[in-house]
């Protein structure tokens, strides 16, 4: 096997890859001043953004759950794989051949990760696939797609494909590709049978139509087939079963091809199926996704909160459903986990029954796009669903109905719609506007029982996480003049090393921090020396990995948060000017130890020394005026 890849090369695919345009691939990011940005923090559910990416010096940090880390560790966390696998991915991304100890040149194709081998049979049996839908036998498939208005481009578009009959010519396929029955075995494109340790594994999906299912980054990790045959015994539609790739729990068809409109439009529309998400996108409905199997939930949403930027300032989430029964206890599903959005969310129902694929097929374009448009709040729906379920005529029905219904009122967010839908509740069920109001009231408290989200600490907090990531030092108190000056310097320091040549890191290098968790900082810059002060990313990693460990969350924290400019002028100027204060401060330090001396000093026995504190305190004085006058 090949060994270690070379730490240089490890460096040179930190500083060469944009940390930004990977994020971007899994977090939706607004710019938060000069060379920031930020989002919904891909690692813990929250409201407000608080993730911040800083590109000059490679790394990001969340201020609501303290994760930090790199461009790697990022790729690592989010993609599930080892350092060694992360590295090589960033690698390829941007066309850099690493280097191995040893002489090695890499591991081939047997000894790459389990992931990345998972992965690229996915790939191989994608082409497969779509390249089987243009032969004859495929012809089925083809009038299947044609039956429902989907011609060649739009099956090619959504890389729709077809499985031949036979129970092995994927399996040949890929076995001539290279890989292994114990590879294949967990693909989960294949089912296994015959007696005891007899069993042979055969092509899972045979004779159906083939969509591939693909993750936020567009890669595919599994499929969702649909019969054809009558002679088929198997369900209607049949997935990838769950995989180290596929948790259908977590996977949203058509997100690759809906993430970025989705982020633009702040708008998420949830169809049903497959051919619902084309039919919407073809409609020009183009943030339509669905679930694949099973129902939309608190996995589902968090992807969706990143992409929508879920923080209040906007956003609708359009849930579309049949009318019948299953539909509406879907709609009612979707209503439980409403919450969890900041977004709005609505419900749009064809009265007819008809889903997205069929209002096409029957009326066009247009009457999808007039489906969505005629969206109403997802709350309205559970109330009016509610009030079906009990006889109104009677007294007894209708306060049943209240009781069931009130809570749905109470959990409206908006504080001025929610009495207005207690007036039309109240009309509905033909009761007293002032009976209704008391009983969403009394829902109101019940709920107001249970413990609020969590709020997370915005990026410009000038103290450490709440959460405590330094538990061996004090956190610094926010009110404290000195160590907030302090931190900006330190924040300056890491961002801006370039500002540090010269006669300023002596000046830096001398100074002392007040603050022990600032000073430990501070000793690891001085001990990482002024040598990378041209380049950022490095300066930043030696410095992680100077300061004690409990500490280097706090260095992360200080290399991301956003300094206070709008162009590279005004950070120039704060940089200076923070520095200066720094510098000021260490000189009115010294200046009192001086003074203290002279007042100690009995000038008559000690004539010289006493001239000599006096010309000190003199040129200090100097010094300390003229930092002023330069900043």
């Amino acid at each position: 096997m090949a060994g270690l890849i070379k730490r240089e090369d490890i460096d040179e695919v930190r500083q060469r890859t944009d940390i930004k345009e990977v994020v971007d691939g899994y977090v939706t990011l607004k710019g938060a001043g000069l060379g920031s940005f930020k989002g919904l923090c891909p690692f813990h559910d929250e409201r407000s953004p608080s993730f911040t990416v800083r590109p000059q010096v490679g790394r990001y940090h969340c201020f609501g759950c303290g994760e930090d880390g790199d461009v790697i560790s990022f790729v690592q966390k989010l993609d599930h794989t080892s350092f060694h696998e992360a590295v090589e991915k960033l690698a390829a991304r941007i066309g850099f051949e690493l280097r191995y100890e040893d002489g090695g040149t890499g591991p081939n194709r047997e000894e790459v990760g389990k992931r990345q081998r998972l992965l690229d049979a996915h790939k191989v049996a994608d082409e497969f696939f779509r390249a089987q839908l243009l032969t004859p036998g495929a012809a089925e498939g083809r009038n299947f797609l044609h039956g429902r208005g989907f011609d060649r481009a739009a099956a090619e578009q959504f890389g729709v494909g077809y499985a031949p009959q036979g129970w092995d010519v994927l399996l040949k396929h890929l076995r001539g590709r290279g890989y292994t029955d114990a590879e294949l075995k967990l693909t989960g494109m294949f089912s296994a049978g015959g007696p005891g340790n007899q069993q042979r594994i055969y092509d899972r999906f045979r004779g159906r139509l083939i969509w591939p299912i693909r993750d936020i980054a567009g890669d595919t990790i599994g499929f969702g087939a649909r019969k054809l045959y009558e002679d088929d015994q198997g369900p209607k539609y049949l997935n990838t079963p769950e995989t180290t790739l596929y948790k259908k729990s977590q996977v949203l068809y058509g997100i690759d091809l809906a993430k970025r409109t989705i982020a633009k439009e702040r708008q998420l529309v949830v169809v049903e199926g497959y051919t619902d998400v084309m039919a919407c996108h073809l409609s020009g409905i183009t943030t339509a996704v669905a679930t694949c199997g099973t129902a939309f939930g608190a996995d589902h949403i968090k992807i969706a909160r990143r992409l929508l930027s879920d923080d209040g300032t906007g956003g609708e989430v359009i849930f579309t459903f049949d009318g019948d029964a299953a539909g509406q206890k879907a709609a009612l599903r979707a209503f439980e986990e409403d919450q969890r959005f900041v977004a709005q969310t609505y419900v749009a129902v064809e009265p007819t029954g008809a889903d997205p694929c069929d209002l096409r097929q029957a009326r066009g374009d247009s009457a999808v796009r007039d489906l969505i448009n005629s969206r109403r709040p997802l709350f309205e729906f559970a109330i009016r669903a509610s009030l079906k379920r009990h006889n109104l005529d009677t007294v007894e029905g209708r306060i049943a109905a209240l009781r069931e219904s009130a809570p749905v009122v109470a959990q409206i967010r908006d504080a001025g719609i929610r009495p207005a839908y207690a007036r039309e509740l109240a009309g509905w069920l033909g009761m007293p506007v002032e009976e209704v109001s008391r009983a969403v009231a009394v829902a109101a408290k019940r709920a107001q029982g249970e413990a609020p989200p969590n709020q997370a600490a915005g990026p410009g907090v000038a103290d450490l996480p709440a959460s405590g990531v330094v538990p061996s030092f004090n956190r610094p108190d926010p009110r404290d003049p000195v160590a907030s000056m302090e931190r900006q310097a330190l924040e300056v320091a890491l961002q801006e090393p370039a500002m540090l040549a010269g006669e300023t890191w002596e000046r830096f290098s001398a100074a002392g921090f007040k603050t022990p968790a600032y000073q430990a900082v501070h000793d690891a810059m001085r001990a990482s020396g002024p040598g990378l002060a041209g380049d950022p990313v490095r300066w930043v990693e030696q410095v992680m990995n100077e300061v004690p460990e409990p500490l280097r969350p706090l260095v992360s924290e200080l290399a991301v948060v956003p300094l206070p400019a709008s162009n590279a002028e005004g950070v120039l100027k704060y940089c200076r000017d923070i520095l200066a204060r720094l510098f000021e401060l260490q000189i009115t330090r010294v200046k009192a130890d001086k003074m203290g001396q002279l007042q100690r000093l009995d000038a008559s026995a000690h004539p010289d020394e006493f001239q000599r504190l006096n010309r000190e305190l003199m040129m200090l004085e100097m010094e300390r005026r003229s930092l002023r006058s330069d900043a």
